[in-house]
């Protein structure tokens, strides 16, 4: 039986190359195709893939977001995550959202197709070098938070709040939902045991965080 793949980008190019690649390969078959998570939910409910090739940066809800719904539509699916972003915050909490995999847009056509036949087979995917970042900055993580309770994204958070930038206005910045933006907040709140607005501005400025 072939993998049956649904590729969700909002790039029509993109989906197109990654079709014919995959359409190349002996026991890969693309199913369907979506320019956003919302889209996806449906394409996926109608094609039942394996696979689901997912973008992060999307229009409307990214591909982090989407994630939850897609799952929640098709539980057999797995999810490997295709995106531009190194950055080994959006590798952790693809991860934490429910993808099996995860792996880089630059990536040689050959690491795509094995990343999906190695996600069909139960396996968890992810580029050793990814991997090693993702090692060495939660190794770093550690050593900060020994002396500093936030997380490297609660503190971005923090960064924008004291710098007067809103809930929604942080969602978009950091490509995260509103409701995760008002979770780091709180969170935020209860580790410094702060309760206002100005005292959140002041330990912003005493870590250097901010400008005076």
């Amino acid at each position: 039986m072939s993998i049956k793949v649904l590729v969700v980008d909002d790039h029509a190019v993109v989906r197109a190359g990654l079709r014919r690649v995959l359409d190349a390969e002996d026991g890969i078959e693309t199913v369907g195709e979506a320019p956003n998570a919302e889209r996806a939910v449906f394409e996926a409910l109608e094609a039942k893939p394996d696979v689901v090739l997912l973008d992060i940066v999307m229009p409307g809800k990214s591909g982090i977001e989407g994630m939850p719904a897609l799952l929640q539509a098709v539980p057999a699916a797995k999810v490997l995550v295709l995106s531009m972003q190194d950055d080994p915050r959006y590798v952790r909490e693809a991860f934490e959202a429910g993808a099996s995999g995860y792996v880089l847009k630059e990536a040689a056509d050959t690491e795509v197709v094995d990343a999906v036949r190695a996600v069909a087979n139960g396996e968890r995917y992810l580029h050793p070098a990814l991997g090693a970042q993702l090692v060495a900055a939660e190794a770093e993580e550690r050593k900060r938070a020994e002396s500093d309770p936030l997380s490297d994204r609660e503190r971005e958070v923090l960064k924008l709040l004291a710098l007067g930038h809103t809930n929604q206005e942080i969602a978009s910045l950091l490509f995260i939902s509103v409701r995760t933006a008002e979770t780091h907040r709180a969170h935020i709140m209860q580790k410094l045991g702060l309760s206002s607005r100005a005292e959140l501005v002041r330990y912003a400025l005493d870590q250097g965080l901010i400008e005076r």
